[in-house]
């Protein structure tokens, strides 16, 4: 393992890559502090990334991470890794010792992604970015607008020198199979904490039957397969055989506010789905939308968002919960669920199921060093260590923004405040 040495003080490290992380990092430079994001990820953008669109604007993702973007390029003060870990988080406020591991991605700053590599690699992989719904080869780019904007070798399945025919295709000399990790060190006043969420595993709730019926697919899934550079170029299509979606039907608190998953609301799920309804109306006039739900959250102006979905007469809100969910003839999809108005268990047949999974915190999963966190794997904040968006709490990504500019403002006083 290579090791650079230590770096002059850098007055804030961000831990993730995200919207989050990203607007708490350009907050902070733009004050004239030096920072630098660590990024799990090949690339930033975090979830965010994956969104088709915004509620309740229902406009792309894109225009906000771009500007991001732009605004980290233009500005000498910030620094990224990306494919990247934190080691261990050491010392004291105004005086941290941070470790960091940065992964080899195998792609040098050479790359001027002209895609030669991809023409000629025999191996595929399954797309990670849109949660496996098609394939990439083993060299690939993580996604149309990614930053920064090259390859990557997936080692799980590339061939290595065994093959090295990307290694042969490229005539920038960026393909490097013998790069390894590095160690980097930096002193840092504080630290903010911004490793965002991951959906919550639904093959855990087994009578929703995630991983076992045909065209039962999560919240997140669905916004890749509405997205222009999603899988099915924005065509909302049943993954098992391709049939345009006619009726679709979407279970909430799918795993949100069960004591068995989740406790808590997910604050975004009910949002999620009414948008996502949305998407299918929009593209297929003539499609039939059910909701599932316990009770419908759109917090604060949302509600009014929530007002215009409910005056479609094609969407049915349905009050009850899911009982189980299965195959019904052919490919098509099963919903067993109480009807509260009605007292009944009623069963439906849909083209497509999509569960509203719940957002969990990237810390119930993967901690970083030198942070505490609640049960449920959100951050807590100490001295110098600060937490900002859905590392804290379920928040919407223009709440996130907000937290994070509030969490950037606390890492540059630190130390400062009595």
């Amino acid at each position: 393992m290579a090791e650079q040495a230590e770096t002059s003080l850098c007055r804030v490290v961000v831990v993730g890559g995200g919207f989050s992380g990203l607007t708490a990092a350009v907050d902070a430079a733009e004050t004239g502090a030096e920072v630098v994001i660590v990024e799990k990820n090949p690339y930033l953008g975090g979830r965010v990334a994956q969104l088709n669109k915004y509620f309740p604007k229902m406009c792309p993702p894109m225009c906000g991470l771009e500007i991001n973007f732009r605004r980290i390029k233009t500005n000498p003060l910030v620094t990224y890794h990306v494919a990247s870990e934190i080691e261990s988080i050491s010392g004291k406020e105004g005086d941290f010792t941070v470790s960091i591991v940065k992964k080899p991605t195998f792609v040098n700053d050479n790359c001027v992604s002209c895609n030669a590599c991809v023409d000629v690699c025999p191996v595929e992989r399954a797309n990670d970015f849109n949660f496996g719904l098609d394939k990439t080869k083993a060299i690939y780019l993580p996604f149309n607008q990614a930053m920064p904007f090259k390859y990557v070798i997936d080692t799980a399945v590339c061939k290595g020198a065994s093959c090295a025919k990307c290694v042969e295709a490229c005539k920038y000399n960026a393909i490097d199979l013998n790069m390894k990790p590095e160690k980097i060190t930096i002193k840092a006043n504080s630290v903010v904490l911004a490793t965002g969420w991951n959906p919550y595993d639904a093959t855990k709730m087994d009578n929703l039957s995630f991983g076992k019926v045909k065209n039962v697919i999560t919240n997140m899934m669905m916004e890749r397969l509405s997205s222009v550079n999603g899988p099915t170029a924005g065509q909302i299509k049943r993954p098992s055989d391709g049939k345009v979606v006619n009726n679709i039907a979407f279970v909430q608190c799918a795993g949100s506010r069960d004591e068995n998953h989740l406790e808590f609301c997910s604050y975004i799920c009910c949002m999620a789905s009414l948008k996502q309804a949305q998407y299918i109306r929009e593209q297929n006039p003539d499609s039939k939308v059910t909701i599932y739900y316990i009770d419908i959250r759109t917090p604060g102006k949302y509600e009014q968002f929530y007002w215009k979905v409910k005056e479609d007469a094609n969407i049915q809100f349905i009050k009850g919960k899911v009982a189980k969910i299965e195959q019904a003839s052919g490919d098509d999809v099963e919903v067993e669920a109480e009807d509260m108005a009605s007292l009944k268990k009623i069963k439906t047949t849909h083209d497509m199921v999509v569960l509203a999974t719940g957002m969990q915190p990237s810390g119930a999963t993967l901690k970083v060093q030198g942070f505490k966190y609640t049960d449920e794997g959100f951050g807590i904040e100490d001295k110098g260590l600060y937490v900002a968006g859905c590392s804290k709490n379920p928040m919407d990504v223009s709440k996130s923004a907000q937290d994070a500019t509030g969490a950037a403002m606390n890492a540059l006083t630190s130390g400062q405040r009595r």
